[in-house]
Formats: structure tokens, C-alpha cells, sequence
């Protein structure tokens, strides 16, 4: 008998989602734009406190849109954090621009402002620095936007897993010039695919809607002036945001509620450590994740694999991009010589199950999987 799969974060469907859909389809508004598109928008901007929002087809197209709306150019440096998911620095590249890659601190895994300091030091005049806010937990981004500000640079908030996640009351996603959330199928709330681009300035954000639907002048027959590109939200996905974004915050405590059973379930084996938390923020924990002890005879991909025999789903930390073979001449810069924080992180740590739908006999058996692996 196969037993039942235990998924990393899958989506988590309620019912309301199913109404806005079935009012897109009563109103025959299937395609981009409608109602769905111009509600969600409105709807994340009072959630967030964003200012302004446009809702588009994935968290890279809002990515993108942000870097040429910062003007980034072919050459171009952008700095950008290395321990994150490819598409945070892909849309850089799309615009021929050159990545420079910033080290973590090990505080919350994230760009580590001492590092961003230096990389200013060697590259005073890069187009954009791209902050990402790792698996929920909010950065220093207080520290971040000061040297930004400084330098008179862009700042992007990459807040594609941190969406409810806050810093000292602010919403991530709102600090940076532009910040991004997404909506793929794993993130904490879903529109089985989709982003946002959110920010303050609304001239610049209608910029990006105009972007988004093609770069379409106001003419009767069809006239560009500009490329433009096809990254509008359709108006059946906003339909299931809309009915997600009402779960919100029930999503985020039991998001919470899975990182806190970790922590006590592991507070006993000293060779674990669970990713940190700032104190001076509130993450949604979008995925809990442990790093094992240096030196520790269990590795990641042992725990992984014993979880993998149960069929439970888990996953390695991101590899950091300064050591992707796509990047490999990119620069890369760090505080301390020797191993970096990002790779160090990458080399002993793994995300853990973090469906909002596990039981507590689910948690029980992935922790106890977990605990056998060190002798408990």
C-alpha cells in the first residue's frame, strides 16, 4: 500500500476562490484584465499598503518590469542577492544587464548589509540592488534601503516568498522603490501562477500595466512606440486570488504554527538549528527550514532521503547563484574570506514539509523521521 504523500507546500484551496471564477465565466471576462484584475489589484493594495499594484502574469514578469523601470541597461551592474532562486536575477539578464552577487548574514539568511556596503566600495554606480526576503523571513531592510538611499540607487524588493511577512509593522514588498510578490502554485496564497508588482509611485505603475499589455498606444488601430511585452493577469487567475487572499492571514499562522512544532520537536539535538528569525519582524514562515551542526556525521541528503522513503516531499536550501555554472563569471562579494555565509547555509541545510495542510500525525512522523536520523 503506498503510503500517503506529504507534500513540501502545495496549494490549499477554500471555496470563495471557486465564486470570483464562476463570476468570470458568468460575465464571459476570461481573458486578461476585468474585474477579477482591476478588485485584486485594489485588494493587494489595501493589504499591503503598497501604494499602487499591477497584477501580472508571474513574480519574474513583475521583476522584469521593475528593471526596466529602474532603467537598467545592457551593462549595467545589478547587485543582487546570491542565496535565492534563479528567477530573482534572471530578468536582470534579460535586459543585458551584469550581476553582482551579495553574500548573506548569517542573522536571516539574507543580503548581508556589511557585504552590500563593500560591493558599493568596488561598483559605485550599479543600476539596481535586488533584495530577496528568503523563504519568508524578512531582511535587514532598513540597513538596505539606507546605503541604497545613500547611493542614490533603485532598490527592488524581491518579496516572492514574504508576502504578510513584516518589519517592524511594514509589509515586505513595501520598503524598495519596487517590490514583487508571486503567486505560484507553492506560495503561501496562489493563483496557480502570477505575480505583482507593487510601488508608491503611481505613474510608474501605470507604466508597467501599459508594459504588460503590450506596449498598446491609445489609437484606434494598433500603434507601438515602445516594446511591450504579454505579462498581464488574466482575469480567471485573479478570481482565485481574490478567494485566496481572503485566507491570508489564517494561511501565515499555520505557517507559524508548522515552524514553531519544528523548532520544539528538534529543541533537544543541539546539531540542529532551525533558520532564523529577525527579531525586529514578523515572517509568514513560508517554508521551515534546519541547517545540521558542522562536523555532524548526518548530512541533509541523508534526512532527506529517510524522509523521501516515507514519501514525504522536502528540498535543499537554494544554491546560491555565484556558484550556479550559468554565473560562473560573475562576481561575487562577501564579508570574511573562506567559505561564505550563502554557501555554508546551502552546503548544510534543507527546507522542511511545510504544507498547511499537515495533520499533527503528519508532523509527528516527519519529526520523528527526522530525530531517528540523529539517534533519537
Amino acid at each position: 500500500m503506498e503510503r500517503k504523500r506529504i507534500y513540501l507546500s502545495s496549494p490549499t484551496m477554500h471555496g470563495e476562490e471557486q465564486k470570483f471564477v464562476q463570476e468570470a465565466f458568468d460575465t464571459n471576462w476570461v481573458a486578461p484584465l476585468g474585474p477579477n484584475v482591476n478588485a485584486f489589484e485594489k485588494e493587494m493594495e489595501a493589504y499591503t499598503g503598497c501604494g499602487h499594484a499591477a497584477a501580472l502574469s508571474a513574480g519574474t514578469a513583475a521583476l522584469h518590469l521593475a528593471m526596466i523601470l529602474s532603467g537598467v541597461k545592457e551593462g549595467d551592474i545589478v547587485f543582487a542577492t546570491s542565496l535565492t532562486f534563479s528567477a530573482s536575477v534572471n530578468p536582470a539578464c534579460y535586459e543585458k544587464a551584469v550581476p553582482v552577487f551579495i553574500d548573506s548574514e548569517p542573522d536571516t539568511w539574507n543580503m548581508d548589509p556589511d557585504a552590500l556596503r563593500k560591493a558599493f566600495e568596488k561598483y559605485p554606480h550599479p543600476a539596481a540592488v535586488i533584495a530577496v526576503h528568503l523563504y519568508g523571513t524578512p531582511a535587514k531592510i532598513d540597513e538596505i534601503k539606507a546605503i541604497c538611499e545613500e547611493h542614490n540607487v533603485p532598490l527592488i524588493e524581491d518579496a516572492a516568498e514574504s508576502l504578510s511577512s513584516t518589519f517592524k509593522g511594514q509589509m515586505t514588498g513595501t520598503f524598495g522603490d519596487f517590490g514583487i510578490f508571486s503567486f505560484n502554485g507553492n506560495k503561501i496564497i496562489t493563483t496557480s501562477g502570477g505575480g505583482m508588482l507593487v510601488g508608491k509611485d503611481e505613474a510608474k505603475i501605470a507604466r508597467a500595466r501599459f508594459l504588460s499589455t503590450q506596449a498598446r498606444e491609445n489609437a484606434r488601430h494598433y500603434q507601438h512606440n515602445v516594446v511591450g511585452y504579454n505579462y498581464r493577469m488574466s482575469n480567471v487567475v485573479a478570481g482565485v486570488g481574490r478567494g485566496q487572499l481572503l485566507h491570508l492571514d489564517e494561511h501565515k499562522a499555520l505557517k507559524k504554527k508548522i515552524y514553531e512544532t519544528y523548532k520544539k520537536g528538534f529543541s533537544d539535538i543541539p546539531e540542529i538549528t532551525m533558520n532564523p528569525m529577525n527579531p525586529d519582524g514578523d515572517a509568514n514562515c513560508w517554508l521551515s527550514c534546519l541547517t545540521i551542526a558542522e562536523g555532524c556525521s548526518v548530512t541533509p541528503t541523508q534526512v532527506m532521503d529517510a524522509l523521501a522513503e516515507y514519501n514525504i516531499e522536502s528540498r535543499p536550501i537554494w544554491k546560491p547563484m555565484h556558484l550556479q555554472p550559468v554565473f560562473e563569471n560573475c562576481d561575487f562579494i562577501q564579508v570574511k574570506e573562506g567559505m561564505s555565509v550563502s554557501e555554508d547555509i546551502f552546503n548544510r541545510g534543507f527546507c522542511l514539509p511545510s504544507d498547511i495542510k499537515n495533520t499533527d500525525e503528519d508532523m509527528a512522523l516527519i519529526i520523528s523521521i527526522v530525530r531517528k536520523q540523529f539517534g533519537r
